[in-house]
């Protein structure tokens, strides 16, 4: 008598099985996975929302140290520094 049929049955109700106890674990997984997806979403929109005032920062950064830059060569060829208001690091006045 030929046995692999029922084997084949048996295989087959076995990863049934398996796949319907696997059901509730996947729903899980899904859930966790869309979860994951909507804070990935929220960081890229801050992302997009925070790279203009990033980029508008280096800028500024950037200014200042070419201005810094130009305040060293110049004491490099003997000239007295000159600091305009526009290159002071802070909008505060000097000391005296």
């Amino acid at each position: 008598m030929d046995l692999a049929l029922p084997r084949r049955l048996s295989r087959a109700a076995r990863t049934t099985a398996h796949a319907v106890w696997s059901l509730p674990r996947l729903t899980v997984v899904l859930a966790e996975l869309r979860d994951a997806v909507k804070q990935i979403e929220r960081l890229v929109t801050f992302a997009t929302q925070e790279l203009p005032e990033l980029v508008y920062q280096l800028e500024q950064v950037r200014e200042q140290l070419a201005a810094i830059e130009r305040r060293l060569a110049a004491q490099g060829n003997g000239e007295p520094p000159r600091v305009s208001r526009d290159e002071r690091r802070s909008g505060s006045p000097r000391p005296s």
